[in-house]
């Protein structure tokens, strides 16, 4: 095993602090991964917070890992040393079941996260908060050297998580597109959708974000409160990416879906939220979610993003500045995404 230096959460309550993480020992398939950078999820947050009822302690979040890749073993193919590589959410799947054979890795019953997973040796998985993690060559990504890595990380969740339903959808021109929120998640749907042709709408609680749509790629910004302007807009999209990581007014959001429309849930929301049937029945919706997306959909979304230079806004942050992060994304004071600058740990 070797030795790693990383950032824990040691129960729900106390600050994360620097901690001695053992990594197992490099097998056959594995690639060694030197990590420079680690985006900050506000999944992360709910993972050290305990909110979904699952967390394990000590924990090292982080699933958005972008690296260089230090050593392989002597079985991995297409991954050399120096190699530039990510790591999403997953580092491995059963391999067997139908959404695994269908390369939808991220469906697979047995998935194994990132981190606060079970991983083959029978440690608990643990992320990118950290100096080096090994991982199966099956679930290691090539980065573009078009994408610098610091702006390349967040595309490992932020990324496939709003191009995967933008690609099942048929986002393309003609199609009118509404992201809803615009953070760490809705700054990338208006980037990707706008590259695909779509005809992008930014909806968002704070007039603050308008400029910032606008340059991103949106064609039109509305304030979600300012009931005047949203009124004109309903009936309107034919697709809606619901980006918030809390409660929001979904039945107001399914109001502008035009007939046949989707709205996709991509926030991640411990608690229930009441959806009228009303607007389904009469309109021929659908309210949907999405998963990330399987490991070939996110080398596409990489390559994509190479090819349109799609990296995201970032704000780049030593280690002892995570908490303050935190504390600051629960105010969505940040301007799209924290990212760990790994060798100040």
């Amino acid at each position: 095993m070797s030795t790693a230096k990383s950032y824990a959460a040691f129960d729900t309550s106390t600050p994360l602090g620097p901690y001695t993480l053992q990594r197992r020992e490099p097998g056959p398939r594995d690639v060694v991964i030197d990590i420079h950078f680690c985006g900050i999820c506000h999944t992360d947050l709910h993972f050290v917070k305990n909110d979904l009822g699952m967390s394990r302690y000590p924990l090292v979040p982080g699933h958005e890992i972008a690296g260089v890749v230090e050593a392989v073993g002597r079985e991995v193919q297409g991954f050399h040393v120096g190699d530039r590589v990510g790591v999403g959410c997953l580092v491995n799947s059963c391999r067997t079941c139908p959404s695994c054979l269908d390369s939808e890795e991220q469906y697979c019953p047995q998935p194994v996260y990132t981190y606060g997973g079970d991983d083959r040796d029978g440690t608990m998985t643990q992320g990118g908060y950290s100096t080096q993690v090994v991982v199966d060559q099956d679930f290691v990504l090539h980065i573009p050297d078009a994408l610098p890595l610091d702006k390349a990380a967040p595309l490992l969740c932020a990324g496939i998580t709003l191009y995967s339903p933008l690609r099942t959808w048929k986002a393309g021109p003609g199609t009118r597109v509404a992201i809803v929120g615009l953070g760490g998640l809705g700054h990338m749907g208006v980037k990707i959708a706008a590259a695909l042709g779509a005809d992008v709408t930014v909806i968002s609680t704070s007039e603050s974000k308008r400029e910032d749509a606008m340059r991103l790629g949106a064609k039109s910004f509305l304030l979600a409160k300012d009931t005047e302007a949203v009124a004109p807009a309903v009936g309107g999209f034919d697709l809606i990416l619901n980006t918030i990581s809390a409660i929001s007014e979904i039945n107001n959001q399914l109001a502008l879906l035009a007939k046949d429309g989707t709205m996709v849930m991509l926030g991640v929301v411990p608690e229930p939220m009441p959806v009228a049937c009303l607007p389904l029945i009469f309109g021929r919706k659908r309210l949907a979610g999405s998963l990330i997306g399987g490991l070939a959909e996110t080398q596409e979304m990489l390559d994509f993003c190479g090819e349109h230079g799609l990296g995201a806004d970032i704000e780049l942050i030593p280690a002892d500045r995570i908490n303050d992060a935190y504390e600051r994304m629960l105010k969505s004071d940040v301007r799209y995404r924290f990212v760990i600058d790994v060798k100040t740990m």
